[in-house]
């Protein structure tokens, strides 16, 4: 399994999140989280990287393995997010370097990648993503969709084993959504293993093989992407019917 979570349960403060959450997703799979507002989605993709520490439970992902009655510790979280990536729905990319250097520093600070070593590998996902064109441009001088597939290159610059995508399609027009769809459906063919936030039906049944749906931090339902045709609770099929 490249991820499996068992019993996790996390509070921010008083207020529980996630409640019982076990999972499985093998490698290469394209997990989505779908779910209403407040469903526990972005909560659940933030344990994964662990910008969430759990109160109880255990986390096995990019083989490493977290048992949440002890804290984990500052080196094993960095060693963590090395292997498992993360697109953020605000992209956060620095808006005072290119786009280059964006993708650059990472590697360089991080895997120890020299200069050139790290540009022939930018070189690579700038040409996959097709932003070759733009290297050289800064963020503002780039459109959502655009600043979307940066930070998405950004992320596979430290080659994971795991990328997380919390709203990768929020607030972009169509025809960019099925831009970065497309980036979606061709990374699983590299196999790498995708978790997708969403709440758009449409773009989950684009890219998900597998499915879970939540509400009020718990899972309802989970299963390949043959739910979405076949949902198993009333829950599931009613948001599908909306």
């Amino acid at each position: 399994m490249s991820i499996h979570l068992e019993s996790v349960n996390c509070f921010y403060g008083g207020q529980q999140a996630l409640y019982d959450i076990t999972l499985n997703c093998a490698e290469g799979e394209t997990l989505v989280l779908l779910g209403p507002s407040g469903a526990g989605k972005s909560s659940l993709l933030r344990v994964l990287n662990l910008l969430e520490i759990p109160r109880s439970g255990q986390l096995s992902i990019a083989n490493q393995s977290f048992d949440f009655k002890t804290p984990p510790s500052l080196a094993t979280i960095r060693e963590l997010r090395q292997n498992v990536g993360m697109v953020f729905q605000q992209y956060h990319l620095w808006p005072h370097l290119t786009v280059e250097q964006n993708l650059i520093q990472a590697p360089c600070k991080v895997l120890g990648l020299s200069r050139a070593d790290a540009q022939a590998r930018a070189k690579k996902y700038l040409e996959r993503l097709r932003l070759s064109d733009f290297a050289q441009r800064y963020p503002l001088h780039l459109s959502g969709g655009q600043q979307q597939r940066v930070a998405i290159a950004r992320a596979l610059m430290m080659e994971p084993q795991v990328l997380l995508f919390d709203e990768p399609t929020a607030a972009l027009d169509p025809e960019i959504t099925g831009q970065v769809v497309q980036i979606i459906n061709e990374l699983s063919e590299t196999k790498i293993t995708q978790v997708i936030v969403t709440h758009e039906v449409e773009v989950a049944k684009k890219t998900a093989s597998q499915v879970v749906y939540m509400e009020n931090g718990r899972i309802v339902e989970q299963g390949s992407a043959d739910c979405f045709t076949h949902p198993q609770t009333r829950e599931f099929a009613n948001y599908l019917s909306h």
